[in-house]
């Protein structure tokens, strides 16, 4: 029996934040990927799969949550237009529920579920290779330390797809993910863009009350000031985080940051084969706006959108000040992240800082393979002298005491790189033949266990 803690807290917010939606009736359910270990911490474990298709594949209602899924309402800046016809147009909240191991408040939200009222003429659905992409980006940013969203469940659900960048027709899939909150910088501009005060206020009260109880405060306006400070520390952390896991998202649009600092929605993402700061991920990302290096410029002026919104509400003054925080948190995060990775103890935040130039500059100039130099540097150990640059700094660090896994005894890391995923797909397309991805996230959970 499933022993979840369920939630109904976003249909607090009212009607005005959603719409209550119908999902898509699919032709055929095959279960492509359940994340278990994440099924256990939020008490879904037992689900039989024939239950868990039920829940997730038919969205029959997980007991104790909604009746009915949600599609919820948001803008958003897209490459820096705004567009104020957004909302989840191929997805919706399915349900809510609560981490059984810390109690945050966790949301289950689709993509691929069908039609809603802002599907603008799309068809509301998502390719298997899209599903099948969203885990491997998912599951391999986990094991690397970044905070993202989970993807719980893939359904392949037997329709035809056409889409003008994949071989077509192709086949369907739909995603469930788990997030910590579906709340996002557009969801604060739509009430802004209708200079609606009083939603922007529910909705503020609402997210900190649920999601970031550290920025609650005496007053309104206090409150506002400090939610954008919570905000900026946590969306610069996931700014460090891509960049020491050497990932480009692709799409940042205001509509695909979460509040909570939780990165998630991966489309035309991509690792870093080297350090590279013009690396783009999406084709039709033809300026790089959205290239790797751009990436903790692009997150600031997301969150200056979001300051904007909370004018209403606060002084432009404590705004301002909440939003200098982006730029000492960043770098606090990537210095934090780099000790991580290399499997050092702290030596002291200048020499820490110092280890993260020191380790860019060497990535930048040396074009080593990103992911394998973090991993032949584990614990500061290479004997190889092609780290001969660093071999200085690196001495003043200690080696953690939980550097000494099998995992480092290879000669290569996991890597995702675009080819290996094209080559995961490849015999999925072509005979229905697993194995690769299956092969993957095994070892993908083994440098999961090795850097945690």
């Amino acid at each position: 029996m499933p022993t979840h803690r369920p939630s109904t807290t976003h249909a607090d917010l009212g009607p005005a934040f959603f719409d209550v939606v119908a999902p898509a009736t699919f032709p055929h359910h095959t279960l492509r990927h359940r994340n278990q270990r994440w099924a256990e911490r939020v008490g879904l474990g037992a689900l039989s799969d024939d239950d868990w298709i039920r829940h997730f594949g038919k969205f029959e209602p997980l007991p104790g949550s909604f009746e009915r899924p949600l599609a919820l309402r948001y803008h958003g800046h897209q490459f820096r237009t705004y567009n104020p016809e957004l909302g989840d147009g191929r997805g919706f909240l399915f349900a809510q529920l609560h981490d059984l191991s810390d109690g945050r408040l966790l949301d289950l939200g689709t993509k691929g579920s069908g039609q809603t009222p802002w599907s603008r003429q799309g068809d509301g659905r998502l390719t298997l290779k899209g599903g099948v992409r969203e885990v491997l980006a998912t599951e391999m940013l986990e094991a690397l330390g970044v905070e993202t969203s989970k993807s719980f469940s893939l359904i392949e659900t037997g329709e035809s797809l056409w889409r003008g960048d994949e071989p077509s027709p192709t086949r369907s899939s739909v995603l469930v993910r788990l997030s910590h909150s579906h709340i996002r910088i557009g969801t604060f501009q739509r009430f802004a863009y209708d200079r609606q005060n009083d939603a922007i206020e529910r909705l503020l009260a609402h997210t900190v009350q649920h999601y970031l109880p550290e920025a609650s405060r005496a007053t309104v306006r206090e409150t506002a000031a400090a939610f954008l400070e919570t905000v900026t520390k946590r969306v610069a952390r996931m700014g460090a985080q891509w960049m020491a896991a050497g990932f480009v998202h692709g799409v940042l649009n205001t509509d695909n940051i979460n509040v909570t600092g939780e990165s998630f929605d991966y489309g035309p993402w991509r690792f870093l084969p080297v350090l590279d700061p013009a690396f783009t991920a999406a084709y039709f990302d033809e300026s790089g706006l959205y290239a790797f290096g751009r990436q903790p410029e692009t997150l600031l002026w997301n969150l200056v959108r979001l300051a904007e919104c909370l004018l209403p509400l606060s002084d432009q003054a404590a705004l301002e000040s909440a939003l200098d925080a982006f730029q000492p948190e960043l770098q606090r995060e990537f210095a934090a992240r780099t000790l991580h990775r290399l499997g050092l103890l702290s030596a002291g935040d200048d020499e820490d800082r110092s280890l993260a130039l020191a380790m860019w500059r060497f990535l930048a100039d040396s074009k080593v393979p990103f992911e394998q130099a973090w991993f032949d540097l584990r614990g500061g150990r290479s004997s190889n002298p092609l780290y001969e640059p660093l071999r200085a700094t690196l001495a003043k660090f200690a080696p953690r005491s939980d550097v000494d896994h099998d995992y480092f005894r290879r000669d290569t890391p996991c890597t995702m790189l675009i080819d290996e995923v094209e080559a995961i797909w490849a015999p999925i397309a072509a005979d229905d033949d697993w194995s690769r991805f299956d092969a993957k996230l095994r070892d993908i959970a083994v440098m999961r266990d090795a850097y945690t």
